[in-house]
């Protein structure tokens, strides 16, 4: 009996001092993203991608505006059947405005994606050279209930990505 608890208390204590040892370190990803370089050139990646799509839906928009303000202002003068033709040239442009919206939203949520996608790989990388270069055992993400300000390693992560 007295042999069973020498032997748990020795296991305490190897625990214990194994325990100590351990070193731990926490990652705000959030931070990251909204921080890291590489997010404002996606941004502007992005947008060099989009915008001649982007300018044609802004004059595609000016031309249903100005084919309306004519119906409206010249409706007296028309004559019916130039008024359906104008309807029905402002309706089609109005429907295809829509389809080619829709499709330009869906490609920039498929960008946005592959690139959120490429950034995770980036800070996942920097996170495993900074913990391996500093002797981390344990690195944790976000989802933690609380975390000491002592253990938070995103500062060094940025700079690691910042290349600095």
């Amino acid at each position: 009996m007295l042999k069973m608890f020498f032997l748990a208390c020795m296991l305490v204590a190897t625990f214990n001092a194994h325990a100590a040892e351990l070193k731990i370190g926490y990652v705000q990803v959030d931070k990251l993203l909204k921080e890291a370089p590489q997010t404002a050139e996606t941004g502007k990646k992005l947008e060099r991608e989009f915008s001649p799509r982007s300018l044609e839906l802004e004059k595609m928009s000016s031309q249903i505006s100005a084919i309306e303000a004519t119906l409206e202002n010249e409706n007296a003068n028309l004559t019916s059947a130039d008024r359906r033709s104008k309807q029905r040239q402002a309706t089609n442009l109005k429907i295809e405005f829509q389809r080619k919206q829709r499709e330009l939203r869906e490609d920039i949520n498929i960008r946005k994606n592959e690139e959120l996608a490429n950034l995770q790989d980036r800070i996942n990388n920097a996170v495993k050279k900074v913990s391996e270069a500093e002797g981390y055992d344990l690195v944790m993400y976000s989802g933690v209930a609380y975390a000491s300000t002592k253990i938070d390693i995103t500062e060094k992560v940025l700079k690691l990505l910042s290349g600095k």
